[in-house]
């Protein structure tokens, strides 16, 4: 419980100032309270050894300081990345049957529905999804069939409403 409090005590006086500094370091607030947070989740972490230095808050900054370089490497790995690729293909919108077979899909469980996506859109066998998921194949087996099922009900009452709509337009 002391732990705790003199943790809560730190956080409260140390956090204004690292978001502060890690602000007009990085020159972006989101990053700034992003590598913060991080920084204090990883002192907590280590708080009975990290409490007992001098200066705790030296450590915390220098966490946050490596968080927020290690960011920006990332982005720049990754826009690197990209720009070797090229643009990227240019994807047409998805249409209405897209959209009315996502929203469909919405309104099934997420088992089945993820089931679904890897089986039918993903190209993977059942058994490719039972090992993904750690479950029986008669389980991936199980919520294919209800998915199936109960996205035939779905679209089925979605086609009925969209020929009722067209009707009247």
């Amino acid at each position: 419980m002391a732990d705790e409090e003199s943790f809560a005590e730190f956080y409260r006086g140390a956090y204004p100032g690292l978001v502060i500094e890690l602000y007009a370091y990085t020159g972006d607030l989101g990053d700034a309270q992003d590598a913060a947070q991080e920084a204090f989740a990883r002192t907590w972490q280590r708080w009975d050894k990290v409490g007992s230095y001098d200066r705790p808050r030296a450590w915390v900054a220098r966490v946050g300081y490596r968080l927020a370089v290690s960011r920006w490497r990332k982005a720049r790995s990754t826009l690197a990345n990209l720009w070797r690729q090229g643009p990227q293909p240019d994807v047409a919108p998805p249409g209405v049957v897209s959209m009315v077979l996502v929203e469909a899909l919405r309104l099934i469980p997420e088992r089945q529905r993820r089931a679904v996506v890897l089986h039918y859109m993903g190209g993977y066998s059942v058994a490719e999804i039972a090992e993904m998921d750690g479950v029986a194949e008669g389980t991936v087996k199980a919520w294919l069939s209800r998915g199936r099922r109960r996205l035939a009900e779905l679209l089925t009452d979605e086609t009925n409403g969209m020929k009722e709509a067209n009707r009247y337009a």
